[in-house]
């Protein structure tokens, strides 16, 4: 249980910024903008599959928000830490695993996630009425939160400064918010991006967090994600026992 203290403190940092109105309006004033713009605004003009185009895009944007949340949180907070404030070393001196570290850092991301999603479903279940949970729907939120949480681990360990970590999201975090089923179904995608499309765990994610039973599809998209999770979780841990800063 060496992890808790780790988690603890982030919990307790997590809680004094989520008391700051502007704060907690500022990490969902994105989600809450495409909300209204494409999901109230367009949606009204669109359907996908027979349904309403909110039920369609609401799992999207839950998909996204977690993800952005899970990585922004660790990716931040882990940089600043480490380059700026240097908390980061005396937690990394203290008499605790490597393996301690990165689980109490991604279950504090992982939770931080799962927080953001759950205003997005809050207001999927007040707008939209065929909007509902399904244990596809959980599983993927779950593993999504944890993917991107070590995805954040990873960065906030490589990048050199605050600049290189707004550059890591914006090449992977930002097309993948865009581009990887959130706002419009995949099959739609142009041919020649679809290589590149299915290469990106989000895709994956959208496709198993929009299916009601564990199909044939869903179980690929989990076992796509395990393994992601796996790869980046070993990645983000290999680079914590290799750190000499």
């Amino acid at each position: 249980m060496d992890w808790y203290p780790v988690l603890l403190r982030e919990l307790i940092i997590f809680k004094r910024r989520l008391l700051k109105f502007g704060y907690l309006l500022s990490a969902m004033m994105l989600p809450i903008i495409y909300f209204v713009v494409f999901g109230l605004g367009l949606g009204r003009m669109v359907q996908i599959g027979g349904k309403s185009y909110l039920s369609f895009l609401i799992p999207g944007l839950v998909a996204m928000t977690s993800m952005t949340n899970s990585y922004t949180w660790i990716a931040n907070s882990l940089n600043l830490n480490r380059l700026y404030f240097k908390t980061f070393q005396v937690l990394y001196l203290a008499p605790i695993s490597y393996s301690a570290i990165i689980i109490g850092e991604v279950l504090a991301g992982m939770i931080k996630g799962l927080f953001a999603a759950s205003l997005i479903i809050a207001v999927g279940f007040l707008t939209c009425p065929n909007f509902g949970l399904t244990l596809p729907f959980i599983v993927a939120l779950f593993l999504n939160c944890f993917l991107f949480a070590s995805l954040g681990f990873v960065v906030g360990m490589l990048s050199k400064g605050h600049e290189e970590t707004a550059t890591y999201s914006n090449f992977f975090i930002l097309p993948m918010g865009f581009f990887c089923g959130t706002f419009f179904p995949i099959e739609r995608i142009p041919d020649f991006l679809k290589p590149i499309v299915y290469l990106f765990p989000l895709t994956y994610t959208n496709i198993l967090i929009r299916k009601e039973v564990f199909d044939n599809i869903a179980l690929i998209s989990i076992l796509v994600l395990i393994f992601y999770s796996f790869i980046l979780f070993g990645l983000g841990l290999r680079t914590l026992k290799n750190y000499s800063e």
